[in-house]
């Protein structure tokens, strides 16, 4: 018996043919089997065509196909992260279409949705989308899709932005951190609901908001007062830690479930779930019939307060990683199969240039330098208010750090400048409060749930890792239909993955732009050795042109406009 007995039309077309003893498949029901497999990729479509839970032999196939047998190696759909900012453009210093998705590559990512913030403009216009569009082209190492933004006053754009292709929005309800993404109020949600609840689509929620200064919760507390002052040293983790309370969180979650009733349909997201006094919560209003979910991060679920030392600046994200036993608590909610509230992992990779992390001297990242241009990769100081507190340092405010539509700066930075924001003072190096809170990791989702499931003894297997990380964040976003398995008709996504490979990260290891990351130094257990997007192999560990070896980036921008 051959391949020809069900694809009469193979031998007219190559073949990409992948067998393993394990491979994760896609049932027609859309339940998960692990199981011997073969997989077959049509070179000119780049779908799927044939799967078979077992493996076939290469005489089953016409000879112009391209064989590969994995033996033990697991194949899985590949990854689709559906949180990570690429900052692209404006803020290309911090990371770029192409340095961000090679990341994703070099990781068993195929799929990353890019957040409407931190890239200059936002996508929070359809003119704003455009640009983002265009700065994409010829640069993305794997398929990228695209969240649109929501903010005060933009509300006229949301049904073009979903008719541009967005495959979801985000809003804060506490300030971004940057200017031109504002957090909204409970107005400005209560619009977009009623705006967006007939569309195929997702809204979600940056949910932290400030303690209300009123018996409600609306407008108003926006106007109130900063969050809880800093108690300590400012170089202190539990400093910073405590001015950020799980409050923060179940707050800002309460706002959003009041309003739900406006938009019954309409499916609401809580992106990167930190504090575990939100899951009773939201799991009593999915009980009552809210269409609401939420995610969590590889962070939050790899890292612990508890282990994070004075100054190490790495580690600072909003909402914060907390302790040890809230740690604990996400792993028994997101093992609690169908009845978690927790339906995706994503990376929430938010990266920024080492300075802005006020790294300590043993922890400091060498600027990069642009031989080409011959200029300094470093962007100047940015006022931001992300803990909810101005950190603004006197000098910054008499900078003038004038920027183009493109985020270029019209001044040269000069390393000196870079080493005086480092000794800045109690504001200065390993200063919780003014460094930039974000963690680089896309790329490193499976080798952290991996190993960190398997440290923890917790009962979950590297099916319903692909449940996470692949299926359920394609269906977040709409592309169900194409992407997080493997089944006949999806695209030819493949992330090849050796489960008892360890090994140590360290910074030749990264693949995004700035080197810095609280993941350095840690050894895992797995590594992806592969990664195929749409039938072409994208990047090998260890092959040439540092790995990435299609030579070019072959990924594409998803704009196909979300019908579910």
């Amino acid at each position: 018996m051959t391949v020809l007995t069900f694809l009469p039309d193979a031998a007219a077309e190559p073949l990409v043919v992948l067998v393993s003893n394990r491979a994760v498949l896609t049932q027609p029901d859309d339940s998960l089997l692990l199981t011997p497999a073969t997989v077959a990729i049509s070179s000119t479509t780049g779908k799927i065509v044939f799967v078979a839970p077992t493996v076939l032999p290469r005489e089953a196939f016409p000879a112009s196909s391209t064989y590969v047998d994995y033996g033990n190696k697991l194949i899985l759909p590949g990854l689709v992260d559906a949180h990570v900012h690429l900052n692209e453009p404006g803020r290309t210093e911090w990371e770029g279409f192409a340095t961000g998705t090679r990341a994703a590559a070099s990781g068993g990512v195929t799929t990353v949705i890019d957040m409407p913030l931190n890239a200059i403009p936002p996508t929070t216009t359809l003119e704003g989308f455009k640009v983002k569009l265009a700065a994409a082209q010829g640069q993305c190492w794997v398929d990228v899709g695209f969240y649109g933004g929501v903010i005060p006053g933009n509300a006229d754009q949301l049904l073009p932005l979903v008719e541009a292709g967005v495959r979801g929005f985000k809003g804060f309800l506490i300030e971004s951190g940057v200017d031109e993404f504002p957090a909204v109020s409970s107005s400005d949600i209560a619009l977009a609901m009623t705006t967006l609840k007939d569309t195929p689509t997702t809204l979600m929620f940056h949910a932290e908001m400030l303690p209300p200064i009123t018996d409600s919760v609306g407008d108003g507390v926006t106007r109130s007062d900063p969050p809880l002052a800093p108690k300590g040293e400012l170089t202190s983790y539990s400093t910073f830690l405590e001015s950020r309370p799980p409050a923060f969180e179940t707050y800002a979650i309460e706002e959003i479930l009041s309003m739900a009733g406006l938009a019954p349909q309409l499916h609401l997201h809580i992106v990167h779930l930190s504090a575990t006094e939100a899951i009773p919560i939201l799991r009593n209003a999915r009980a009552r019939g809210v269409n609401i979910t939420a995610e969590t991060c590889f962070h939050y679920l790899g890292l612990a307060s508890d282990n994070i030392e004075d100054g190490d600046t790495r580690h600072k994200c909003c909402p914060p990683i907390r302790e040890q036993s809230n740690q604990d608590k996400l792993w028994a909610e997101l093992t609690a199969g169908e009845d978690s509230c927790i339906r995706t992992v994503v990376s929430d990779h938010s990266p920024c240039t080492p300075e802005l992390k006020l790294l300590p001297d043993h922890l400091s990242v060498q600027p990069e330098f642009d031989e080409q241009n011959g200029v300094l990769l470093r962007r100047p100081n940015l006022h931001f208010t992300d803990s909810g507190i101005d950190v603004t340092l006197p000098e910054e405010e008499m900078q003038d750090n004038k920027t183009d539509c493109c985020g270029n700066h019209e001044h040269a930075a000069e390393l000196s400048h870079v080493q005086q924001d480092a000794a800045a003072g109690p504001q200065g190096q390993g200063d919780f409060f003014a460094a930039w809170g974000g963690i680089s990791s896309v790329g490193l989702g499976l080798p952290i749930l991996h190993t960190t499931a398997t440290k923890r003894a917790a009962p979950l297997s590297i099916v319903d890792v692909v449940r996470l990380c692949c299926q359920a964040t394609a269906k977040q976003v709409g592309l169900s239909h194409r992407k997080g398995g493997l089944k006949v008709g999806m695209d030819g996504d493949v992330c090849v993955f050796d489960d008892e490979e360890e090994w140590v990260l360290r910074a030749g290891d990264m693949k995004w732009k700035n080197k810095c990351s609280p993941w350095e130094g840690h050894q895992f257990k797995g590594r992806v050795r592969e990664t195929w997007l749409r039938g072409t192999k994208v990047y090998q560990l260890g092959g040439a042109n540092g790995g990435f070896v299609s030579e070019v980036p072959v990924g594409e921008a998803i704009t196909e406009r979300r019908v579910v």
